[in-house]
């Protein structure tokens, strides 16, 4: 370890040993990176994400207040409605005419307890697919986790599991959708893992669950607390970086709550973003379109002949930076880099502002290529950015918003 990396430890752990954190100093320590030695990523996050309060004195107690609650969103949305129907994981074919004349899995009222299940299992099989793929370069999320859920895990519990619920679950029909980019997406019956794939979709011995289990039950949970969005492609993306920051802490105390501690950080981000994930606001001035269009104009700004060339091949920002603003990044670099870039982000005092500059100088840091390439070629590099320093990029932008 440098002196300098010694050093910036020291600075880190001043800041957060005051009784009353100076929000500032923290910002502007952490834009520059974090450390993750003894923790420090983990609590600056928690703190940047406005889930712990700055006065020191009340961590303790919101912690144990939120983890409680937590733990009662499982027992309400996960454990009671397995207990409750202990064969609610049955298809529509099974369906009893007993049941069907008592009025309860085919009634028709919209608010009906296994109406409400049907809808959630096609929520559910959506996330569990995007769960179970979440950086597949990683052999983290396939693990199992150290810590797993107690209430889940407690024999007195007979309830199925999610994981359960999705195996048992069979939809008669194709669920199709278009997502924002309009691909079709087509969700088919559940069938057995292909050989080729046992590795990654092998269940894991009772009583122990993989770490992707728990980015799907966060996803899950959050899905059922804010129905007007619920699930929607791509907060896997959101859930995992922040999941694993916080299941990797070496304060073994705070890594046992990984899980509920994460659920509310996301839930926190989600309120400052969550505008990009909903298409009715695509072109509100909140929407994502808005801010696809300031990176194109922050582009004119700074760099004018690269972004005339953009705009003669007819490269709209949503063909690439519509993905780099929605998922943060999360999807063009490695999960370290991506880390990294969110010190800065999170740290941010306009709250994500600094993410147009780092898309503006990712294009500028490749403009030589760009200025070369024809559309098909600038296209591929753009939807698959090359392999790049993240300091240099982060210097770039923050050269940029300094050039103002």
């Amino acid at each position: 370890m440098s002196s300098l990396h010694r050093i910036r430890i020291a600075e880190f752990k001043a800041v957060l040993g005051e009784p009353k954190i100076n929000l500032a100093k923290l910002r502007e320590l952490s834009f520059s990176g974090i450390p993750c030695e003894d923790g420090l990523r983990c609590l600056c996050w928690k703190i940047l994400l406005n889930y712990l309060p700055l006065e020191q004195a009340l961590w303790s107690s919101l912690m144990k207040k939120q983890r409680d609650l937590y733990s009662q969103f499982l027992k309400e949305m996960i454990i009671q409605p397995g207990i409750a129907k202990a064969n609610l994981g049955v298809s529509r074919e099974d369906v009893t005419l007993e049941d069907h004349v008592s009025g309860e899995p085919l009634n028709p009222n919209p608010d009906s307890r296994w109406n409400t299940y049907f809808k959630d299992n096609e929520v559910l099989l959506q996330i569990d697919k995007d769960a179970r793929r979440l950086y597949p370069n990683m052999v983290f999320f396939q693990r199992p986790t150290d810590y797993p859920c107690r209430l889940i895990m407690d024999p007195q519990n007979d309830f199925e599991t999610l994981r359960k619920r999705v195996e048992q679950t069979t939809l008669k029909s194709q669920i199709v959708a278009r997502n924002r980019m309009g691909v079709t997406n087509v969700s088919t019956p559940l069938k057995p893992a292909a050989p080729s794939s046992l590795m990654e979709y092998e269940p894991l011995p009772k009583g122990s669950e993989a770490h992707w289990e728990v980015v799907e039950r966060i996803l899950f949970i959050y899905a059922k607390l804010n129905p007007g969005i619920a699930y929607v492609q791509g907060m896997n993306e959101i859930v995992g970086p922040i999941y694993y920051t916080f299941a990797t802490d070496p304060n073994c105390e705070w890594k046992e709550h990984a899980e509920a501690d994460t659920f509310f950080c996301f839930t926190n981000l989600m309120a400052e973003i969550r505008d990009n994930f909903i298409k009715s606001l695509d072109d509100s001035q909140c929407g994502i379109t808005s801010r696809m269009e300031r990176v194109y104009s922050t582009l004119k700004e700074k760099d004018v002949e690269l972004y005339l060339k953009l705009q003669e091949q007819n490269i709209k920002p949503q063909f690439f930076a519509f993905r780099w603003l929605m998922l943060l990044l999360s999807q063009e670099f490695l999960l370290p880099d991506v880390i990294r870039i969110w010190d800065s982000l999170f740290a941010d005092e306009s709250r994500f502002d600094f993410l147009l500059l780092v898309s503006c100088a990712m294009l500028i840091l490749i403009r030589d290529q760009l200025l070369e390439g024809d559309f098909t070629l600038n296209m591929r590099l753009l939807q698959d950015y090359p392999t790049f320093d993240v300091s240099h990029i982060l210097k770039k932008a923050k050269d940029l918003q300094t050039s103002k």
